[in-house]
């Protein structure tokens, strides 16, 4: 593990492995550096083609999180990833890693080219009320440290079944997220109200690829490709059989074959 200090003076920590271009790996809700789908674990896929750079994002892991958050400071972290990386990078975000991803770029970042999966956005104006109503009762559970109902009130929002949920709270994976729960609050910042915006959209020009998986719900589907046409330069690509929990595997093997 390795450590930059961002703008503000805080630690972040990372690991980084490969060979070739720099590719900087965003996680979403409740990740961290360890994650499958944009961590160490999807690196180590990746390493034969990229130099990649997996990180916990402030809040998370080994990294520190100095406040009060703001959005700005999680660009501020990418940026001094890249510039640790050399000056400029590839990056891919991952959910709503990958929106933070898109901030990056619009910041005006050294990000050549751009690759999410399945960033929360939406096209349907009622997800706009449906999620600022999430975000206010998410606050006020993480006031109350209440971080259980606020993971159960993210997953439920998220759309997984209750019964799954429960059972969750009974495997190691629950210990490893619940540290983690304060930063779902920073995720609903960068997502905003989830509508799509189109007008900022159309200033990226670098190459730009949107990735959903086939068994996702429709209206993440539908909001993938609205994204992909609005982005200048962008792609849009399936996997089929993925859903939002994609395998890593199969993600890293599309994205090798996307940003060579």
């Amino acid at each position: 593990m390795d450590k930059v200090i961002s703008k503000d003076g805080t630690v972040i920590a990372y690991e980084k492995t490969g060979t070739g271009p720099a590719l900087i790996l965003v996680g979403g809700g409740l990740c961290d550096r360890k994650t499958a789908a944009s961590g160490m674990p999807m690196a180590q896929h990746l390493a034969s083609h990229f130099t990649v750079c997996s990180y916990d994002r402030r809040g998370r892991g080994d990294s520190g999180d100095t406040l009060p958050y703001a959005v700005e400071r999680e660009i501020e972290d990418i940026s001094a990833l890249i510039t640790q990386a050399g000056g400029s990078a590839y990056i891919y975000g991952m959910s709503s890693g990958g929106i933070l991803s898109i901030k990056a770029v619009l910041a005006g970042l050294p990000i050549t080219k751009l690759v999410v999966y399945e960033p929360p956005f939406s096209i349907d104006t009622k997800h706009a009320s449906e999620w600022i109503a999430y975000t206010a009762q998410l606050k006020v559970l993480i006031e109350n440290n209440d971080r259980a109902n606020a993971i159960k009130l993210f997953m439920t929002t998220a759309g997984m079944p209750k019964i799954l949920i429960s059972l969750l709270r009974y495997t190691p994976i629950w210990g490893k997220i619940l540290p983690l729960a304060p930063t779902l609050v920073y995720d609903a910042a960068i997502v905003g109200d989830r509508m799509l915006p189109y007008t900022e959209l159309a200033k990226i020009t670098i190459p730009a690829i949107v990735i959903d998986g086939g068994n996702s719900p429709a209206n993440m589907l539908d909001s993938a490709r609205a994204l992909a046409g609005a982005l200048p330069n962008g792609q849009h690509r399936t996997l089929e059989g993925q859903t939002h929990n994609v395998n890593a595997k199969v993600l890293a093997t599309a994205l090798t074959e996307l940003l060579q």
